[in-house]
């Protein structure tokens, strides 16, 4: 009996001393580290939100900017001097993120597409709401002849211009932390298009030569498909029939609105050489007229970078001389006579 007892005794004491399960001895780990895992809670939440703050809030910025719209919705280009011209744009932006911040004013680049800048101007601040209209009214300094003249070039003989508009500024959203963005947008406009659908809608020809020299006095239609008012100065033109140099034509204080412009034209043209070659070349009076572009003058300067443009865009026009030629002449020139002296 004493054996029995002693062993029953040893079974006591052994499961006595068996290990508490696995839940209690979470709970006796917990009940004495607590204070160590709540630190590590705090500090991984800490570096959460702080790499959304730092590292994602700047790129969800920089996303919504890049995703935003420019809009140019109207644009004067006045004032042009050799280096610089005065700027007024109202521009619409668009913006498609759920945030609405602020931007603050920067200063912007200008260039066309694949090219290089040609001025700087000053962005205003806004406030980013869904639409926002931007309003930039001054003058601007041309930064880069050649690029400048390419752009103007490309104004003037294309059918669309990709114009790009390049910066960085700070960003502002409620209160979290300021982050600098690249504002980067390419905006397709109209161009000229070559002056597409030029051309002269009436004239009078002249035996006596006015005060000016001017002896065909006439009217131009200048279509301008864009949003631009563009002032050009004195445009003086040269023209040719058959590659011979028959005169010249001025537009003076020369302004293309959008729209259709028709702009008043005073030519000085070797009358002489006109009856000959309608005489002997053009029997049905219908003179066909190269018209190339030689010199822009504003305010007593020349502007190289519009009279490149022009010279490099010539016009094709058929006037319809023969009538007025014959009214002058008695209606015999057509038919060989000599002309008028």
């Amino acid at each position: 009996m004493e054996g029995k007892s002693t062993s029953a005794a040893y079974v006591e004491e052994v499961s006595a001393k068996k290990k508490p399960g696995f839940g209690a001895r979470v709970k006796q780990h917990y009940k004495k580290w607590w204070w160590l895992h709540l630190l590590f809670f705090i500090a991984s939440t800490l570096i959460i939100v702080l790499c959304v703050v730092y590292v994602g809030f700047p790129r969800i910025a920089q996303d919504g900017v890049n995703d935003s719209t420019l809009e140019i919705q109207n644009l004067t280009l006045s004032n042009p001097t050799s280096t610089s011209f005065h700027l007024e744009q109202t521009a619409l932006l668009t913006n498609n993120d759920q945030y609405h911040p602020r931007l603050d004013a920067f200063n912007a680049s200008l260039a066309v597409e694949g090219g290089k800048p040609y001025a700087y101007i000053q962005l205003p601040a806004i406030h980013a709401t869904k639409t926002t209209t931007s309003y930039v009214n001054q003058d601007v300094q041309i930064t880069d002849m050649d690029a400048f003249a390419d752009y103007v070039n490309q104004l003037l003989t294309q059918e669309t211009v990709n114009a790009v508009v390049k910066g960085r500024t700070d960003l502002h959203e409620m209160r979290l932390p300021t982050t600098n963005v690249r504002y980067e947008k390419t905006v397709p406009m109209n161009g000229l298009n070559g002056l597409s659908g030029f051309k002269i809608v009436d004239f009078d020809i002249k035996l006596l030569p006015e005060p000016d020299g001017a002896n065909m006095i006439g009217t131009v239609l200048i279509p301008n498909p864009t949003v631009m008012t563009i002032s050009m100065g004195n445009v003086t033109f040269s023209n040719y029939v058959a590659g011979d140099f028959i005169g010249t034509t001025a537009l003076q204080d020369l302004v293309l609105r959008p729209g259709d412009n028709t702009i008043p034209m005073r030519s000085t043209i070797d009358q002489t050489l006109v009856i000959k070659k309608v005489v002997a070349d053009y029997k049905d009076g219908m003179l066909p007229v190269d018209i190339r572009g030689n010199s822009s003058v504003y305010a007593g300067e020349h502007l190289e970078y519009f009279e490149k443009a022009l010279a490099s865009n010539e016009q094709h026009v058929v006037l319809d001389v023969g009538e007025k030629l014959n009214a002058l002449g008695g209606g015999n020139l057509l038919s060989g006579s000599s002309p008028p002296s």
